[in-house]
């Protein structure tokens, strides 16, 4: 398990699959925020489930997110798209809504951070996001993450087009403290 100061990050278990299922996938609402691709409707147990276990691949590394205190599932946290080449990797975090506003979502990024830079030796870590996630834009930028830009209008959600702001940390700015 990678550890932080309030979460840890560990392989998914068969067990976290229908916690996850049921209060990230299933609210459409948040997931369609969270997500550049259509929600569309999964049956529990379904192999089409984001977060069915599975063996690891080069291209993502998807962990469940625990809280250290009482080791209860808080979330999921993965590297997606990684580009071993290129040396870089995108971050994506949604944490159980009982968990929300807690100061988790910083912890994670870090251990994310760790896990990218240190562990994979990756150069670029990068998150997208709406411009009007500012947990999440905040979570970042006390990571280190630094504002790049915005992509107007480039997100559909719910119905309407939103912008998204794209936040890059380079390896060289990296400050495990």
């Amino acid at each position: 398990m990678l550890r932080g100061n309030k979460i840890g990050l560990r392989a998914r278990h068969e067990t976290d699959v229908p916690v996850l299922q049921s209060e990230l996938y299933d609210d459409v609402a948040t997931r369609s925020q969270a997500d550049s691709r259509p929600w569309r409707p999964i049956a529990p147990g379904s192999a089409a489930s984001p977060y069915t276990v599975s063996d690891p691949t080069d291209d993502a590394a998807c962990f469940s997110v625990v809280q250290l205190a009482d080791d209860q599932l808080a979330g999921e946290a993965l590297l997606w798209g990684i580009d071993l080449h290129n040396r870089t990797a995108h971050i994506g975090i949604s944490l159980r809504p009982a968990f929300r506003g807690r100061g988790l979502g910083t912890d994670v990024i870090r251990v994310l951070c760790h896990y990218g830079l240190v562990v994979r030796g990756l150069q670029r870590l990068q998150v997208e996001t709406l411009a009007d996630n500012a947990a999440m834009i905040r979570a970042a930028t006390q990571a280190g993450f630094v504002p790049e830009g915005t992509l107007r209008r480039a997100a559909w959600v719910n119905g309407d087009f939103a912008d998204q702001v794209i936040l890059g940390l380079l390896a060289t700015e990296w400050d495990a403290n």
